[in-house]
């Protein structure tokens, strides 16, 4: 009687079977489907790193069950040794495979950690396309310097073809993320940082930010289309005959909080833009020090004499 209202109704055992289940098949794994090289290195760092943690997890959890089954009360085979307190081939095996695991990770952190640098440029023949990127509230902003193009909440990159972003924040923090293509990095008010990224085919991966920054954070995604090299060029066409420009004013507008915004394209795109965003919360140089920068600049007879 007290087994039988112990057990759960079949309902709900389906139910607490089923619900995982669906929360399960929304996940993609992106981080496990990489397009890019530096994605791909990440997964099997990922993965290396899993079968370490297992090497040491699996073990454990396996002798723990053991000595459970084995030192049971009921087991009257067992060794019974209460004065037991050291075995030589026991601390070996316990010092010996953790201090081998610590060495393999140092090797890996060090060697990823200079690999995986977001600041180290990628190897290839082909010329990189740059990108400075200036996360808003709640949006992001893509310039081509090369281009004179802007785009918002649209990322276009040529595939096959490295490509070097600069990127600065203009206000709260925020962090570039493109799951399927590799590193994030963080893209800060005041500051600019560098990221490196590739993909190796054409493609819409989703692009997000992976920091919470305030109430439009949810919605502060993007898609990076990777292109050809021919659609690559067709859309720059296209972008420079955009009716919008992005001038001061126009960026002024823009960088105003808002959530959901269209994809936009822009041209004639002020070519100190970018420059002007991280540099906004520099204090402004007095004018007694521009006379003395100008001075250095352009020495008189007598100072050079001095």
């Amino acid at each position: 009687m007290g087994a039988t209202s112990a057990r759960l109704p079949r309902w709900l055992v389906r139910l607490l079977c089923t619900v995982p289940a669906g929360l399960l098949a929304g996940c993609h794994l992106a981080l496990f489907d990489p397009k890019g090289d530096i994605g791909v290195q990440e997964r099997h760092l990922i993965l290396l790193s899993l079968v370490l943690m297992l090497m040491v997890v699996v073990p454990v959890i396996a002798l723990t069950l053991f000595f459970f089954w084995r030192y049971r009360a009921s087991n009257t085979k067992a060794t019974y040794a209460p004065t037991w307190a050291h075995s030589t081939k026991i601390e070996i095996v316990v010092w010996a495979i953790p201090c081998v695991i610590v060495a393999f990770l140092a090797v890996l952190i060090w060697r990823s950690t200079h690999v995986l640098d977001p600041y180290r440029p990628l190897a290839s023949d082909v010329p990189p396309v740059r990108v400075e990127v200036v996360a808003l509230n709640w949006k992001w902003l893509f310039i081509y310097p090369d281009y004179g193009v802007a785009s918002v909440n649209q990322l276009v990159i040529p595939a096959n073809t490295p490509v070097d972003f600069v990127l600065t924040a203009d206000s709260l923090m925020n962090s570039f993320f493109i799951p399927r293509l590799g590193s994030q990095i963080y893209a800060m008010a005041g500051m600019q940082t560098q990221l490196h990224l590739i993909a190796d085919a054409p493609g819409v991966y989703a692009g997000m930010s992976s920091a919470y920054s305030g109430e439009g954070f949810s919605d502060m995604r993007f898609n990076a289309i990777a292109t050809t090299g021919i659609g690559f060029r067709q859309w720059i066409q296209r972008a420079r005959g955009a009716p919008a420009k992005l001038t001061r004013d126009a960026y002024r507008a823009l960088s105003q909080p808002s959530t959901n915004p269209p994809a936009m394209v822009y041209a004639d795109v002020d070519r100190n833009l970018f420059q002007s965003v991280v540099n906004q919360y520099m204090p402004k140089p007095k004018a007694e020090d521009m006379s003395a920068m100008a001075s250095m600049a352009h020495p008189t007879p007598k100072q050079v004499k001095e």
